[in-house]
């Protein structure tokens, strides 16, 4: 199965590493196959940016998004931006402190966290990609908990390796309360039709 995904941003929040991080869980600890690519808005730093994510369990021969399946929002510019390319019956993870919905399709899986938030209170906000990586691994089951562990490990500066995890588990128990609070209960596998949250 080929699942399009696409994180997105500002410069300067770990977009682009968000995208690297999740590619390399995939292709070398979850045994699948991953490509990644990268856009910028003509600023590099505050403009939008986004990482384009191509997971499959068979080799990637097109490695451009076409409909994202997924799409990580940690910015409204973003947000608003790239959330017409999801698809109809797609995911939506944003930051919920920096990403308010206004009209968003009833068919689209909606879910918030507050990612920037809680790496603040964690010490550094820019740790908010880690903890959308959390939430991301624990919602939609694409890459492994397990895998993103093994992956962070340089990838990241070595004194902050461990805030770095703990700010990845921060994310992911949040987003495994987020699952077990749906109404029905039931696992969370994307392109399906099970209605997977409350509206935000």
């Amino acid at each position: 199965m080929r699942t399009e995904i696409r994180f997105s941003g500002f410069g300067g929040q770990g977009i682009i590493l968000s995208g690297i991080l999740a590619g390399k869980a995939a292709a070398l600890f979850d045994n699948k196959h991953a490509t990644m690519t990268q856009s910028f808005g003509p600023e590099a730093r505050g403009s939008a940016c986004s990482a384009q994510l191509v997971v499959s369990d068979e080799p990637v021969l097109y490695p451009y998004l076409s409909q994202p399946e997924i799409l990580v929002s940690m910015s409204q510019d973003a947000c608003e931006k790239f959330l017409p390319e999801l698809a109809k019956a797609g995911t939506l993870l944003v930051d919920e402190d920096l990403v308010k919905l206004s009209s968003v399709k009833r068919t689209i899986k909606k879910f918030a966290i507050p990612a920037t938030r809680f790496a603040e209170e964690l010490g550094n906000r820019i740790l908010g990609n880690l903890v959308m990586l959390g939430f991301f691994s624990a919602v939609t089951e694409i890459v492994s908990p397990e895998s993103f562990k093994k992956a962070i490990p340089g990838s990241v500066p070595e004194r902050f390796l461990e805030l770095n995890l703990k700010a990845f588990e921060k994310g992911y128990d949040y987003g495994a309360e987020t699952k077990i609070k749906t109404p029905n209960k039931q696992k969370t596998k994307i392109k399906t039709d099970t209605v997977l949250t409350e509206p935000i």
